[in-house]
């Protein structure tokens, strides 16, 4: 009886560990998707367009339209300028289709980029998730 109990133990021990490896690779891959094909940190610089400054002076949003490329089509990527903290950049509009940017401030914490309104500066628009 002591022998079967070992036995199944071990068993046990194995599928745990199986599971468990199992779970960090499949979450690693899950990461890997995102960061290649979601992260909006990654995304191309492109050439500026325009920029606004908020009301109050805390943010500017600049807007840059990128090509990419003879199989794809223009796109507008916003990023806003934190000035409160040295000038810190953070992607925050990201939409494919466009050439242009309309940015209008509604309030020191509102934008409203090509129709789309955002409160900044926890907000994003990224048409892949749309």
């Amino acid at each position: 009886m002591g022998k079967e109990r070992k036995y199944k133990s071990k068993q046990k021990k194995i599928f745990i560990r199986f599971t468990v490896s199992s779970l960090i690779f499949l979450g690693c891959i899950c990461y890997g998707v995102y960061w290649a094909f979601f992260d909006m940190d990654r995304l191309p610089e492109g050439e500026f367009l325009t920029e606004q400054i908020s009301p109050d002076g805390k943010y500017t949003l600049k807007a840059y339209v990128t090509n990419g490329g003879a199989t794809t089509a223009y796109s507008v990527r916003g990023e806003l300028i934190f000035h409160e903290r040295n000038n810190k950049k953070k992607n925050i509009y990201w939409e494919y289709r466009e050439e242009t940017a309309s940015i209008n401030w509604i309030d020191h914490d509102t934008v409203v980029i090509n129709g789309h309104k955002l409160n900044v500066p926890n907000e994003r628009y990224d048409f892949r998730r749309e």
